[in-house]
């Protein structure tokens, strides 16, 4: 018998990226377990991965290639080798090339595996090759990063483990103790110390239930709220003069632009008391030690960059990231691109095996637009670490568009999702254990290892060797096309980090956050000025408005679909052993979570004559699920509440999820997502006698 034991690193799209120690005999994974020494995760996985083992070696995981027998979205297959697979791919990819151009083959990927090189591997100088289409922006972080961008000249937040030092958290759009978890106890033993936890958030969540102070304005008004927050800092000088003096430019035009912004102002829109939104800015100024943590969720409206513009400029106007515990954490995974690793190193060999291609680029979160608005029509497309089916918002246009009889889909994937099922061509995807990679952190500032405890079982393939093995049937020999995992490694990580270290110890801190946990005490903010910045002086061909404003929700209160569709919707993530739509399609998961149903507070309830229990549509132009009523206190008057994450089967008898409800419309700047601009009716289905 034969016991293996590697270090690794979770690899879902989660803030925490968790540290494991992998343990095989004789071949076959028997074991994952946290790895106590991480910094961050401290030997604690979640219950979605305290299951892995399960999910590895799960009787319905794919395992050899499969081609298509059945209309799409039967999920009808049958197995093939990878010779007859390879080849049927590189055929039709060749024909929609010279029938319809390059540009009418599509790569759409998203973060189901977010290591360094597992993510797209070769893939963008595969596609280049091709004259593909590329993917641009994203339904996360995309626009966030952006934005921050616009005023640090980066994405790079404050370590959120300096919370510890906080007298203050607010914790802004997002469910820390749900998706965030590693993070919590440092919030938690800052609240036993004294420090004072605010959540904002439409809904109460089971973060909400353990904060010193819930606020929850209406969904998507926060840019009212933040903008009125400034104008009190700035008004009863709660500002840092100095700070701003010194480390900032634009601050006169800006002070100048929110002036008329007041509390009074933001309270109607945001549905808050004027004395709530007074008192949370005095709050603020009054604490040197408020950190403001917002992750993701928070960027899902057309204005969502602007409220990270915003956000980002208040420790900026209060001082506060002189002291620690104060500033603003988003992500921190940008400080490890800073220097230490590089996203692009293998997907800027594009310009090696293809220089010079025009390329046309298509936005990710507007998948169902490019599948079935285009002038010029996407006919190949191929999917890996994602299932936009359930993912994209108005997934009905991407159901509709890979229903295409003259769409040729290829999907990598390691079970038989909603997305797969309309596949032509599915290849068998590797997982985590089975597979070679490094793992920057967006949530923490530790790169981690990943060394893999098994081959991969069956037929399956890491995304890596999918695209040499794609390379090669399609009849490239460039060099750069078939570079070995090691090589790619090698070139995406830095010389100066210790890659013996990593392997040895299962992770490395990142080289350039300063090790006095203050980035921006002294400004060196990375601006051509040198300096952050108020106003948006560089970025106007990004469509960056100049001053952060506020702009009325197009589907919002007081538009005309608001006549029909009165409810906010919103689609929180909420099952616990669910990781995006990953696990949800497995029994052992799902069962233990409540079903998806329509939550609604009790007076909206009975408005519509409903009670707990009953059966309901939700709906807009766009979509109608019929799911029972659940009466909660969590929610406000006007919102409704429909879970994300589930499969499509659950959500009812007919075909659809709550994403297909979604608004997908565009961001202000930033290519990002739309999800929360989303307006719906709940009515009652009267069922015949």
């Amino acid at each position: 018998m034969t016991t293996i034991e590697v270090l690794g690193t979770c690899h879902h799209d989660c803030p925490d990226s968790c540290g494991w120690i992998a343990t095989s005999v004789d071949g076959v994974l028997t074991s994952v377990k946290g790895n106590p020494a991480h910094p961050f995760s401290k030997g604690e996985l979640c219950p979605k991965v305290n299951r892995f083992v399960g999910r590895v070696n799960h009787e319905d995981r794919l395992l050899t290639p499969l081609i298509r027998t059945g209309a799409k979205g039967s999920g009808e297959f049958r197995e093939a080798s990878w010779a007859e697979a390879l080849e049927l791919v590189a055929t039709e990819f060749t024909r929609v090339r010279e029938s319809y151009g390059g540009q009418a083959i599509l790569p759409w990927f998203s973060a189901g595996t977010q290591g360094l090189i597992q993510i797209v591997g070769t893939s963008n100088p595969l596609f280049a090759k091709l004259g593909a289409s590329k993917q641009n922006g994203s339904v996360c972080g995309a626009a966030s990063g952006a934005a921050m961008a616009t005023v640090y000249g980066h994405g790079l937040g404050t370590d959120p483990l300096q919370a510890e030092h906080s007298d203050q958290i607010v914790l802004w759009g997002t469910n820390t103790r749900l998706t965030n978890r590693h993070f919590w106890p440092t919030v938690d033993a800052a609240q036993k110390r004294g420090a004072k936890v605010i959540v904002i958030d439409p809904i109460q969540t089971i973060t909400a239930d353990k904060a010193d102070q819930h606020i929850q304005p209406l969904p998507g008004t926060d840019v009212a709220l933040l903008l009125a927050i400034c104008n009190v800092l700035i008004a009863d000088g709660h500002i840092d003069r100095d700070y701003i003096d010194a480390h900032t430019i634009g601050f006169d035009e800006f002070a100048a632009h929110v002036k008329p912004h007041t509390p009074s102002w933001a309270a109607p829109i945001c549905g808050l008391d004027e004395s709530v939104i007074t008192d949370l800015a005095t709050s603020i100024g009054a604490v040197p030690k408020t950190m403001l943590r917002a992750l993701i969720g928070l960027e899902h409206h057309y204005s969502g960059p602007t409220m990270y513009r915003l956000l980002s400029m208040v420790p900026l106007l209060t001082g506060s990231h002189k002291v620690l515990g104060g500033g603003f954490a988003r992500s921190v995974g940008s400080w490890a691109e800073f220097s230490d690793v590089s996203i692009t190193a293998v997907a800027g060999l594009a310009d090696v095996v293809a220089p010079g291609v025009e390329r046309r680029a298509l936005d990710q979160p507007r998948l169902g637009h490019s599948l079935t608005e285009l002038d010029d029509p996407v006919h190949a497309l191929m999917i890996w670490n994602g299932n936009p089916v359930l993912s994209m918002p108005d997934s009905g246009a991407v159901r509709r568009g890979l229903e295409r009889d003259d769409l040729f889909t290829v999907v990598s994937e390691q079970f038989m999702t909603d997305t797969a099922k309309y596949a032509d061509v599915v290849f068998p995807a590797a997982m985590e254990t089975e597979m070679l990679d490094v793992m920057p952190s967006w949530g923490h500032l530790w790169i981690g290892w990943n060394e893999p405890a098994t081959e991969p079982l069956g037929e399956a393939v890491a995304n890596t060797e999918l695209f040499r093995r794609l390379a090669t049937a399609f009849g490239f020999t460039e060099p750069e096309l078939h570079l070995s995992d090691e090589e790619q490694i090698a070139l995406a990580v830095a010389d100066h980090v210790d890659i013996d270290a990593m392997k040895r110890d299962g992770f490395v801190r990142v080289t350039d956050y300063p090790v006095d946990h203050l980035p921006y005490a002294d400004g060196g903010f990375h601006m051509a000025s040198g300096k952050a910045e108020f106003v948006a002086e560089s970025f106007g061909a990004m469509g960056v408005p100049r001053l952060p404003d506020w702009v009325p929700i197009e589907e919002g209160p007081g538009s005309p679909q608001a006549e029909v569709y009165p409810l906010f919707l919103q689609s929180p993530k909420k099952a616990t052993r669910f990781m995006n739509t990953s696990y949800s399609g497995l029994a052992e998961h799902a069962d233990k979570e409540k079903a998806p149903h329509i939550e609604l507070d009790a007076p909206d309830a009975a408005a519509r004559g409903l009670s707990e229990g009953d059966s309901a549509r939700v709906f807009n132009d766009r979509a109608s699920l019929t799911l029972p009523i659940a009466i909660s206190d969590r929610l406000r008057p006007g919102v409704a509440s429909v879970p994300w994450g589930y499969v499509d089967s659950a959500y009812g008898d007919g075909i659809g999820s709550v994403n297909d409800l979604t608004n997908a419309r565009d961001t202000v700047f930033g290519s990002g997502s739309n999800y929360g601009d989303t307006l719906v009716q709940v009515e009652a289905v009267r069922f015949a006698p």
